[in-house]
């Protein structure tokens, strides 16, 4: 560690990390072999690389295809004026290239078939009313806000992320009330275009810039055969009228079947499709999510910092990442903090299952340690800590993480922020 860090690691002792270990239990072949099954999906499928746009990357087949595509529906269109998002697409403008290239891109180029996607989806947006769907009320869907599907901060390289999970519908009575009827699926599905719409309108259709969100799913619970029907329009609605718009999917507390049926369905997905695919699996969704988005901009449910509450108070504050190796005790150390001064922190460990602690050490001699929060052993499903000090004298704060009694690698995070006290003069 750099002598400025606030951060010092402490390593097991010796005779405990070469203590006798209880024999594993033996796991059955079917668990190794979904579980090798996973590390494959995983590990094999390259990473996706999102197309910057721009025209003068394209090939010479590719350039032609996109005049073709642009002639081809200025020939059928009745009028001139169609658009989507708001860009005219036969406005000659970089913004409505994006939009074609994406179709041409879901089609292999494909002129006739792209054009045909095109039409289509432009006849559904105006049947549907997508283009004015977020200006729909949707206060029947309420209690689905920041649940099932829901925008939620951006990924290390700019993209709106959606999260989705579905597993609240395991309730039965959840499930008729969303799912009941066709009319209730028909109320779900243009409620869900709406989150989609909302992600869709922080995008820039530019070339160089930001043109895709990322999709988190979240696995855990999801109800398969209940909201088959549902799953299957949802799937179906978005590959038929939003083409190219996911750079990246993550799959997240991902059960053994899963990498199961990927294996069995991934030789009919294209490389391109199978490069977008991120598989967790229980247990290891903040090590996999801290991979591609900040942790401040990770909900507190999935090993980050970001609750609902944060939007109200404008961006949210960055926060500080480390690693806590297995058989390593990590101390952070605040100093500075004033006499009278409020210190508030966040921390948090993905997959925590190791011991927590939080104490205030003065810098006057003769001064007592005080233990704002008492060691604790905090659960593998525990969110991030949230707490507040306020300290009557000067000294520092020393937030502790004991993973001495793992052998895991663990990724984690804080942040905190001093608010001095308030002096009033005489």
């Amino acid at each position: 560690m750099d002598s400025s860090s606030p951060i010092s690691v402490q390593k097991a002792l010796k005779s405990q990390e070469s203590a006798p270990q209880s024999s594993p239990k033996p796991q059955s072949l079917k668990k190794s072999f979904v579980t090798s099954l996973m590390e494959a999906t995983t590990l094999r499928t390259p990473s996706f690389k999102e197309d910057s746009y721009f025209t003068s990357h394209l090939k010479p087949s590719e350039k032609k295809a996109l005049q073709e595509l642009k002639d081809k529906l200025q020939a059928s269109s009745s009028s001139s004026c169609c658009s989507m998002w708001g860009i005219p697409l036969l406005g000659g403008d970089e913004k409505a290239d994006v939009i074609l290239l994406k179709f041409l891109r879901a089609r292999d180029f494909k002129v006739s078939d792209s054009l045909h996607m095109l039409e289509k989806c432009l006849s559904w947006r105006k049947e549907f009313g997508a283009d004015t769907i977020l200006e729909g009320d949707f206060s029947g869907f309420k209690e689905l806000e920041g649940v099932v599907a829901y925008m939620n901060g951006y990924d290390r390289d700019g993209h709106p992320v959606c999260y989705n999970a579905y597993g609240v519908f395991k309730d039965k009575e959840m499930y008729e009330r969303i799912f009941g009827d066709e009319e209730k699926l028909k109320k779900f599905l243009r409620w869900r275009v709406q989150v989609l719409e909302r992600g869709i309108e922080q995008l820039h259709f530019k070339p160089g810039g930001i043109n895709s969100i990322i999709q988190v799913t979240d696995l855990k619970d999801m109800p398969k055969r209940e909201l088959r029907v549902a799953s299957n329009q949802i799937l179906s609605l978005f590959q038929d009228n939003y083409p190219e718009m996911v750079a990246r999917k993550i799959f997240i507390n991902v059960p053994w079947y899963f990498s199961v049926l990927y294996s069995m369905f991934s030789p009919f997905l294209t490389q391109r499709t199978k490069s977008k695919f991120v598989i967790a699996k229980e247990g290891n969704v903040a090590e996999t999510l801290y991979k591609f988005i900040r942790p401040e901009d990770i909900p507190v449910q999935y090993g980050g910092l970001s609750r609902p509450t944060d939007l109200q108070n404008g961006p949210p504050k960055p926060a500080s990442e480390f690693t806590v190796k297995g058989g390593e005790k990590v101390n952070i150390q605040i100093e500075g903090i004033e006499g009278g001064a409020t210190i508030t922190w966040d921390i948090v460990v993905g997959g925590w299952d190791l011991e927590y602690s939080a104490e205030f050490v003065p810098n006057g001699e003769g001064s007592y340690t005080i233990a704002v929060e008492k060691p604790r052993k905090i659960a593998a499903n525990e969110e991030a800590i949230h707490n507040s000090f306020t300290s009557k004298e000067a000294g520092k704060m020393v937030l502790s993480v004991d993973n001495t009694a793992s052998r895991k690698r663990k990724v984690a995070a804080y942040r905190y922020i001093v608010r001095k006290s308030a002096t009033i003069s005489a």
